[in-house]
């Protein structure tokens, strides 16, 4: 945290007179009490697994409330998805959104800019000096202006359980082959190989979205909204059939449709499932006091390995900085919350909140930092080897929902991929319907680019 802070607001009527060190008044002067004021801070830090990232989250919170005069946040829980694809689409559409929220990169953040719905941080970032800190602010940036933050990384791979591969003499997979004859051999175990819980389609499609970007390229899926590549590439076609296969030979949890994601890391910390395909920001459940923390020091994680016939890099590894916050483009109307924002900013993303962010809840920087800070600041052996297998991963893409249109992500996460896993589809026919969304969104954006 910061050992001192900057005086960030001060009130039209020059009421306020607060010593910017310790917020004391300056001697032989009385301070008027500045007029109370509130800021609506949205965010989805929802449930057990998520104390530690709100717990964060509250205490910038409370530095920026003792940093600004009159100040006081009303924080609004709601969670990602219900936030993400409700509410915010709607406060957006009737031009009332909080002031501060949880926003996803691109393609949100890029929609909103064009609406003009979001504050343009590119003079903020500048003025705290921060612009050039971040690892990447490209899913936030419209235009050449910067309208929101990512607040940590995150990468995809396999969980395992290193109890179980110990007692079977087993290292990680190197080889897609060795993969799977692992899973057919927990199978036959009476195990089940894959925690799966397919209610909200974004679950299952982290592996799937990885599957086709091993057989197709790390790239194919920034093509399909250009129309370099399309959704019926025999190649994509040949991962949703691997996915399908999988589910054939019963590799993935029963019943899966009706599980919802809380229920998919318990499958895993309850030792029912062998492997789960997750994010990183999933180990912060295996620590002192969480979900998983029967598990602390038993857990470990591996990158999808290499298929022989895939195209492209088969290190490449999904990797997004796609969440983070964003601001009311109506917070520039009020000099008192434009400055709350300012303070928000400089204390939420700083060097020691993001090394906090990730010893503590497991979240990947996304800003740039020294690898020398990072691995002494790390002490536990799950996020050592996730930072390993970032440190081999030669290169990295972004996961699909910020790649393609938001109808298009609605097509695969809530129909195609149910269908693909229940059997009610086949894999051609999913590739032939998901295209066919594909151009109409293409054809669409097309013709608002050349709409005056």
């Amino acid at each position: 945290m910061m050992v001192s802070s900057i005086l960030l607001s001060a009130c039209e009527n020059n009421q306020t007179n607060v010593n910017a060190s310790n917020g004391s008044k300056a001697k032989g002067t009385e301070s008027p009490k500045a007029e109370p004021f509130e800021l609506t801070l949205r965010h989805t830090q929802v449930g057990k697994d998520k104390e530690k990232r709100f717990a964060i989250l509250n205490d910038v919170v409370k530095k920026v409330e003792s940093e600004v005069d009159g100040l006081t946040f009303r924080l609004d829980s709601v969670d990602s998805d219900v936030n993400r694809k409700e509410k915010l689409r709607g406060e957006m559409a009737a031009g009332n959104p909080p002031d501060i929220f949880d926003l996803f990169g691109s393609p949100d953040s890029k929609i909103y800019a064009k609406e003009g719905k979001l504050l343009d941080l590119t003079p903020i970032i500048e003025e705290l000096g921060i612009k050039d800190k971040f690892s990447s602010l490209e899913p936030f940036t419209y235009q050449g202006k910067v309208y929101g933050l990512p607040i940590g990384g995150s990468a995809e791979g396999f969980f395992y359980n290193k109890d179980y591969f110990d007692k079977k003499g087993w290292k990680p997979p190197t080889t897609f082959e060795e993969l799977e004859e692992m899973m057919a051999e927990i199978k036959a175990d009476g195990r089940v190989p894959l925690a799966a819980a397919s209610k909200d389609g974004w679950v299952p499609l982290m592996l799937t979205n990885h599957l086709w970007s091993r057989y197709a390229g790390p790239d194919v899926t920034a093509k399909f909204a250009t129309g370099e590549a399309k959704w019926t590439d025999p190649n994509v076609v040949k991962a949703f059939s691997k996915h399908q296969e999988w589910e054939n030979k019963g590799y993935f949890k029963k019943g899966e449709l009706g599980y919802e994601y809380p229920e998919y890391t318990t499958q895993f910390t309850s030792g029912t499932a062998i492997l789960m395909y997750d994010g990183t920001w999933k180990s912060s459940v295996f620590k002192k006091y969480e979900s998983g923390a029967g598990m602390v020091g038993k857990v470990g994680f591996f990158n999808l390995p290499p298929i022989k016939e895939g195209i492209g890099d088969q290190t490449s590894l999904m990797f997004n900085v796609n969440n983070g916050y964003g601001f009311s483009s109506a917070v520039a109307k009020d000099p008192r919350k434009l400055a709350a924002v300012k303070s928000f900013i400089k204390n939420m993303f700083n060097e020691d909140m993001q090394i906090r962010g990730l010893v503590e809840d497991g979240v990947l920087p996304a800003m740039k930092m020294d690898v020398s800070v990072l691995a002494s600041s790390l002490n536990d052996t799950l996020m050592k080897e996730i930072v390993d297998v970032l440190e081999h991963a030669d290169t990295k893409f972004a996961a699909f929902d910020s790649l393609v249109q938001t109808d298009v992500t609605s097509e695969i996460s809530n129909m195609q991929i149910q269908k693909l896993v229940s059997n009610q589809t086949t894999p051609i026919k999913m590739g032939e319907a998901l295209q066919r969304v594909q151009e109409e969104a293409n054809a669409q954006d097309k013709a608002n680019a050349v709409t005056p």
